[in-house]
């Protein structure tokens, strides 16, 4: 069974109202990085009807020359990574890595 579902969607986000561009693998908001439960397998959306809560970006890590951020679902607790995309903004991924940190 295919696991990834490739959606070029272009979303406004629900936590800080910026309009972000879907690239088809674009799965946050580039400017705040939070994101919301839609998915169980990457673009399957089959998570939107049993939860849609907004994910909290908690966690950065560096994977070789990948970053991944961690984020936490304010519903339901699910932790799932993705992958940092070159349009991220660079500043609140550093501000994200101070606050967790402290």
């Amino acid at each position: 069974m295919k696991k990834f579902i490739k959606n070029k969607e272009d979303f406004t986000c629900e936590y800080c109202g910026a309009e972000n561009i879907g690239d088809g693998y674009t799965n946050h908001c580039s400017e705040c990085l939070w994101s919301k439960h839609v998915d169980i397998n990457p673009g399957d959306r089959q998570a939107l009807e049993s939860c849609g809560g907004l994910m909290e970006p908690v966690e950065v890590q560096a994977k070789g020359d990948t970053y991944i951020i961690k984020h936490k679902c304010q519903k339901c607790g699910h932790i799932k990574p993705n992958k940092v995309a070159k349009s991220d903004n660079f500043d609140t991924l550093l501000e994200l890595c101070k606050v967790r940190q402290k």
